[in-house]
This record gives structure tokens, C-alpha cells and sequence, in this order.
């Protein structure tokens, strides 16, 4: 996934709740830059009002002004319905300068309740954006999104618009007019309309989802850069929304030079989660700024947004040979540890292991389950990352604290899922403490690493470290410091957070907050809840970070995995779009809790990066993939 930078200023239109016609939802905004400043064309959305007979909430089209491109002011409605043919809202501007002409174009509905055959797309107009030269509908059916290419090519002038909108599968097309009087020729229409599956571009991928144009074609050097929404399951309850790239041909635009292998962003942030349409991020206009692609987007059909990109990595994106996705593949042979019956401490489950590499040796640390539901932590080693060289009878590290101790006669206790960061001489150890009653939390412990070694457990006393009351897990300290501070990952609620601290003794445990810096991404693999699973691994290109993520229709843990930036381990610097790593084994897939491969800790011998997981919660399984292969998939 292209990560970009959103406004720190979003939404940076919002509606206006004292408004009579925007003060519902102020979105989908389009902008365009004229004589220094930068106006956005914006759909407005009012309360509901009593008009033309009908109850609505009636949409037209406002007007902003900026002088930097990021605040707007001037506020001012547009295009508001005139003629039969708009009667019931004006929805959705795109905004494009051609031959000395600003041209905006708008969906236009003509009846309430809605049908498609009311909804279609019709054009402003303007020469200096402040007063209407004319208004015309310009197509006779079903249809939405319209926008032109900014500069005529071979001699014609040339358009994108989405046909069938709302008579799926919808359909982007590409279309040209000799001239401007052909763009509102009924008949023109019919012909192009009759001959359609020779305009409309290729995008959609499966026959349950949905695509629309989004804004106006930008011109780069590479080719026209088209930004389109593409929608997910369409047809279920819960659609996912996201914002994809073609590149189309500079002098042939029916042609396809490439197309973006990621998303160029998804609903994360409160306001694009929430709103009058939830879960909603829509294309809906851009312009460059140097070497910058400047996304303006609608967010959960309430908010102008904006989100800033290199140019240059998106173009890289879509021109990129499609390759083979990397994953870990499993080393052959099934699990590397299972329960021992005889040994009560873990009779029942042995998963979720943290790891650490200590003089050629990768020490193993467990959770266990013993057969009264209390979590222990066992040690085991291999040499060659794969094979169980040393397994000890005893555990090494037993529930010691009240925090940690059962409260209750039945259920779930302990000490669980351990992380392991070296610093200095010293072995840390963040787990999991839970005590049957009260939220989990995290716990924090060390011992040195010579004892590690020599197994002498003499891990010091355990303290909690994150907020009281707060469930708090899946944590880990990173083994540099930056900017003099310590760097500790953990999750409250369904994020993955980050926070610098000076010590590490913790006697604030407010200073763990939730800074939700990797988010779920609604309605995808990873779109329920995400954590932390081992801990972030130093490379040359950042720090490589394997994270789990459930989605809402199955529930199934997946791993993805993340890239930091190297020199500041608090700034995503890119993400993979796909799961890395799912359960396909049936000791992945049956166990105590079904569906779930989940590593703690990893290690790296040459360039096999290894990860140690925990398969449904009951045994621990071993899996590998090149990490050179595997750090060429971030963008």
C-alpha cells in the first residue's frame, strides 16, 4: 500500500449545522487552481427540508476559496436545481479548464424517491467560476461522474464518466467529441451509447463489486493518471471503499499502460469511519503540487478531505510488472511444539511464542495452558531455526503478582504472550498479565542476559505498565531508542499504538497511550482489529514489523506485515496490501480458538526470516520466507 500523508487540517470542510443548505454534509470536493488561489466545487447536503412537494434532504453544489490550498473560506452556494431535469438535487461536481472554459460537471436527478433512470449527468458552464454562462444535461441515461481530460488530444476533446451507476455493474467509459455542442447531443449519445463496450476501460475485478470515476484525469509525464473509486462486495452489508490508479496513454487514452498494485487509501480515520455514509472515502478531485499528487476525497459522505503522495511512487506503482505476492510457507512436518500430557503446567496448549538470537541459538519462549486455564511460559531452542534442539520439563516463569493470579476458581489466568527485546546486557520480556477479573494488561519484566543464557531465571520483579483498567496487550520495546526515548508498541482497542518514553521504569502508566498509528482498513482482511505481533526487526530498507489482523465477515487472524520508517520508527513508511501469512493447516485451523496463526517473535538466519506462531491457540508452528524477496513487496 502507497502510504500518503493525510491534511493534518482534515476534514478541512465540514458541514455547518446552522446552514439551510449545507448543514448535513459538506463532500466531494473537486478543486482547480485559477489566478493564485484554489477554489473547490463541492457537494452540500441540507437537513431536512419540505421542497417541491417531498420530504429531502436536497443536495446542490458549493463554492470555497483558498490562498494555500488548505484553508477555505468564501463559502457559497453554486449550482442549485433550476430545471425539471435536476429538480431533486445537484450532486458531485468535477471541474476541469479547457480551451479558456471552466466545464463542471454534475450528477443531475430529476424524481424523488430516486431512479436511476432520473439520475444522469449534466454541465455548468463558467469562465471566471463566479457566474453561470449555461447549464445543459448532457447524457439521456443512467449514468454519473463525468469529468473532461484538461487539454484536447489528437484534435478531439475527451471525457471519463461511469455509466449504470445505479443499475450495477456500472461502468467507467471513456469518451470524445469532435466538438462542444456533441457533449449534450441526445443523438450523439445514442450512438456511443449503442457501441459502450468499446469505451468502457477494463477496472473491475470481480462481478460483486462495484467502480466510478473519481477525478478528473491528471496529465503526468508517464501518461494521464486516473484515480477511481473502487468498491468492494458491493452488494453486501458491509462494502469496502477504497481509492485505486490506472495510467492511460498520452495520445491514445483507450490505452493501458498500467495499473496501481495497492490502494491508495481506505477509511481509517474517525471522520472517514463515521458520518452520514460510514466507512466512505471518494476520489472525487486532485491536482499536483510539485512532486506531490494532491487527493481531495469525500469522507463518510460528510467532510472535504485531502491526502498528499509522491507522485513519483504512485506512477512507479501502476507501471511495476504484477508480481507474485511473497508469504511465509510453513517448514515441512506440522508443529514444532504440542502438548505434553504428563506435564500439567502445559497439558493443554503450548503457542504464541516470543524468540530471541543469542549466540547462534534461537531461544524459544512459550505460552502454555495448563489444564485449570492458568498461561505459563516454557522455554525450548533450535539451532537451525527449525529444529527442536532442547525442550525443559519445568516452566521457566510462573504467574507471581496479584495482577496475574487467578481470582477466580475457573478460566483463563496468567501469563501470556511474551515479546523479547535485548538492550544492553539485559533480556525485557512484555506479556500479557491477566487475572481472570480484570482487564488484560501489560507486564513487564528483564533478566540478564548471561543468566538467560545459562538458565538461571532470575527475572526481576514484574510490574504492570500500561494503563490501569484499560485492556491493553501486544506490546514490545523496540531495541533502539530514538530521539534518546525508548519506543514501546502496544494495542488498546483495535489498533496498533506507539509511544516514546524516557525510562523504563514506568511509575507514570498513563504515558502508554492509544495513538492509533496502524489502523484497521475497513472491510478487509485487516478491517476488524489489528496488534502487534513480534517485534519490529531491524533492515537496512526500516524496521520490519508483522502485525495480525481480523476481518468482521470471518473473523480469521491473519498476518501483515508493515514497514517503519529507519529513522523514525513512529512514521509508517509503507504497508502490504495482502496477508503475508493465514491459517490453511488443520492444526491452524481446529484447536482452542479456530482460525489463527500467531507469531510473538521471529529471528533471521542469513536471509531466512523465521516466524514462531501459535496455531488456534493449541500448538506452535515454524514458518520462513526470504527476507530479501519479502521487503521488495512494500512500494
Amino acid at each position: 500500500m502507497i502510504i500518503g500523508k493525510r491534511n493534518l487540517n482534515n476534514p478541512f470542510l465540514s458541514p455547518r449545522p446552522s446552514s439551510c443548505w449545507e448543514g448535513e454534509a459538506s463532500f466531494n470536493g473537486c478543486p482547480i487552481r485559477h489566478e493564485g488561489s484554489t477554489y473547490l466545487f463541492y457537494r452540500a447536503l441540507s437537513p431536512q427540508i419540505h421542497y417541491n412537494n417531498v420530504d429531502i434532504k436536497l443536495s446542490t453544489i458549493g463554492k470555497a476559496v483558498s490562498d494555500d490550498g488548505v484553508s477555505f473560506g468564501k463559502r457559497q452556494q453554486f449550482i442549485t436545481p433550476e430545471y425539471d431535469w435536476e429538480k431533486f438535487c445537484c450532486e458531485d461536481p468535477r471541474i476541469t479548464k479547457l480551451d479558456g472554459k471552466f466545464y463542471i460537471f454534475y450528477t443531475a436527478i430529476s424524481n424523488f424517491p430516486f431512479t436511476p433512470r432520473g439520475i444522469k449527468v449534466a454541465v455548468a458552464t463558467t469562465k471566471d467560476l463566479n457566474n453561470i454562462e449555461k447549464k445543459r444535461l448532457v447524457t439521456p441515461f443512467n449514468s454519473k461522474a463525468m469529468s473532461l481530460f484538461p487539454e484536447r488530444i489528437n484534435g478531439k476533446i475527451w471525457g471519463i464518466l461511469t455509466v449504470d451507476t445505479d443499475i450495477p455493474p456500472s461502468k467507467v467509459c471513456l469518451v470524445s467529441f469532435d466538438k462542444e455542442s456533441d457533449m449534450w447531443d441526445e443523438r450523439f449519445w445514442d450512438k456511443w451509447e449503442s457501441e459502450i463496450s468499446d469505451y468502457a476501460l477494463p477496472l473491475q475485478k470481480r462481478p460483486n463489486d462495484q467502480v466510478e470515476a473519481g477525478a478528473p484525469p491528471i496529465k503526468t509525464k508517464k501518461g494521464w493518471l486516473i484515480l477511481y473509486s473502487y468498491i468492494k462486495n458491493y452488494f453486501s452489508p458491509n462494502p469496502s471503499f477504497g481509492i485505486e490508479t490506472v495510467l492511460l496513454d498520452l495520445k491514445d487514452p483507450t490505452k493501458i499502460l498500467g495499473r496501481g498494485k495497492s490502494s491508495l487509501l481506505s477509511p481509517e480515520e474517525d471522520y472517514e469511519v463515521r458520518g452520514e455514509v460510514s466507512n466512505v472515502v471518494f476520489p472525487s478531485g486532485a491536482i499536483l503540487n510539485k512532486k506531490n499528487l494532491e487527493l481531495y476525497y469525500g469522507a463518510a459522505d460528510s467532510h472535504c478531505c485531502s491526502a498528499s503522495y509522491d507522485l513519483n511512487k504512485v506512477i512507479k506503482d501502476v507501471l511495476s510488472p504484477n508480481v507474485k505476492p511473497i508469504k511465509f510457507e510453513r517448514i515441512p512436518g506440522g508443529p514444532i511444539l504440542e502438548p505434553i500430557k504428563e506435564n500439567s503446567w502445559e497439558s493443554k496448549a503450548v503457542f504464541n511464542p516470543g524468540v530471541i538470537k543469542l549466540k547462534n541459538k534461537i531461544h524459544i519462549i512459550y505460552r502454555t495452558t495448563s489444564s485449570d486455564e492458568t498461561s505459563y511460559l516454557g522455554y525450548a531452542s533450535t539451532v537451525d531455526g527449525a529444529n527442536i534442539k532442547e525442550r525443559l520439563n519445568e516452566p521457566i516463569y510462573s504467574p507471581r503478582e496479584d495482577f496475574e493470579s487467578k481470582k477466580r476458581g475457573t478460566g483463563a489466568s496468567g501469563c501470556e504472550d511474551p515479546r523479547l527485546t535485548k538492550i544492553g546486557d539485559k533480556i525485557y520480556m512484555l506479556y500479557t498479565a491477566f487475572d481472570g477479573v480484570n482487564p488484560p494488561q501489560v507486564a513487564m519484566t528483564n533478566i540478564e542476559e548471561k543468566d538467560f543464557i545459562n538458565k538461571n531465571w532470575n527475572w526481576v520483579k514484574p510490574i504492570l505498565i500500561s494503563p490501569p483498567g484499560i485492556d491493553d496487550k501486544d506490546a514490545c520495546i523496540l531495541e533502539e531508542k530514538f530521539k534518546g526515548q525508548y519506543v514501546v508498541y502496544h494495542r488498546v482497542g483495535g489498533s496498533i499504538d506507539v509511544c516514546l518514553v524516557e525510562d523504563l521504569d514506568f511509575k507514570d502508566r498513563s504515558i502508554l497511550k492509544n495513538t492509533n498509528l496502524i489502523r484497521p482498513r475497513k472491510g478487509r482482511w485487516d478491517g476488524e482489529k489489528v496488534g502487534l505481533n513480534i517485534p519490529p526487526i531491524k533492515t537496512k530498507k526500516g524496521w520490519l514489523m508483522i502485525y495480525h489482523g481480523v476481518s468482521k465477515s470471518d473473523m480469521i487472524y491473519r498476518l501483515g506485515a508493515v514497514l517503519m520508517d529507519l529513522s523514525d520508527p513512529t512514521v509508517i513508511k509503507s504497508r502490504i496490501d495482502y496477508p503475508v501469512f493465514e491459517p490453511i493447516k488443520e492444526y491452524e485451523k481446529k484447536g482452542i480458538v479456530p482460525n489463527v496463526v500467531f507469531p510473538c517473535g521471529g529471528a533471521v538466519i542469513k536471509d531466512n526470516f523465521y516466524i514462531y506462531y501459535g496455531g488456534a491457540d493449541k500448538v506452535t508452528g515454524v514458518a520462513m520466507v526470504s527476507l530479501k524477496k519479502l521487503l521488495k513487496q512494500f512500494k
